[in-house]
């Protein structure tokens, strides 16, 4: 990308960027969440960003995954000639910062401690948003009356355009699954193929689990984060309680 050097960089571009960066097992953005504890830009354009987590144990896989996503979300902004991105308050911050910093890899800066990079579980993690989406559509279409046999030949054209649909086909793509309004609105995201109606209920089952337990996980750990840190994060757009 090329970049203006000497521009001005809005903050509110930055903040933008990480309204990109999902928590991988919630499926939310970081700033709406309030993970992002400050975010600040220096007059030559080096992006500095702080972000933060509900617990001191959080998983350093996940930790991980946010903190490299980050960088190159900031990074990748215009105009922004350098980005200084930094968990803090974490136990394994010291090798999860120095790694995202160098590039290294998750195997690389945990070194001994990893067996693999972490692909095969930011893809698990993008299945299971698959499924919860999948919820977050078919239930109010089944609240309206269509049944289980009629949604296994739905597409997604043939549902009402809303954020969780496009929510859905986002993740759907990021699966490299078909996402287009021709395409099936039900798929195992494991394998892609489209949901027969045998298999309907037990996949709706399976997506209503999903759903129940991300959002779940979710209010925990908003909860939690709040009893650690009492003030709203940086890009925050929702009241904190």
């Amino acid at each position: 990308m090329t970049r203006t050097v000497g521009a001005v960089v809005d903050v509110g571009a930055v903040l933008a960027a990480l309204g990109t960066v999902r928590d991988p097992e919630l499926d939310e953005p970081v700033t709406t969440l309030g993970f992002v504890s400050s975010c600040t830009v220096s007059p030559d354009g080096v992006a500095q960003v702080r972000l933060r987590l509900p617990t001191y144990f959080c998983a350093p896989n996940f930790a991980f995954l946010m903190v490299a996503d980050a960088y190159d979300a900031v990074a990748a902004v215009e105009g922004v000639r350098g980005a200084d991105v930094v968990l803090e308050d974490h136990f394994a911050s010291d090798a999860i910062n120095a790694g995202v910093a160098a590039r290294a890899g998750f195997v690389a800066s945990f070194d001994g401690l990893a067996a693999a990079e972490l692909d095969e579980l930011r893809a698990d993690f993008v299945r299971k948003a698959v499924m919860a989406g999948s919820d977050r559509v078919c239930r109010p279409l089944l609240a309206a009356g269509r049944t289980p046999d009629e949604l296994a030949g739905m597409t997604l054209g043939d549902v009402p355009a809303s954020a969780d649909r496009e929510r859905l086909r986002a993740r759907l793509a990021e699966l490299g699954l078909p996402a287009g309004l021709g395409d099936p609105l039900l798929v195992d995201p494991r394998t892609g193929e489209a949901v027969g109606v045998e298999a309907l209920p037990l996949h709706l089952r399976r997506a209503r689990l999903t759903r129940v337990g991300a959002e779940a996980n979710s209010s925990m750990c908003r909860g939690m984060l709040r009893e650690r840190y009492p003030t709203r994060g940086h890009g925050q757009t929702e009241e904190h309680p």
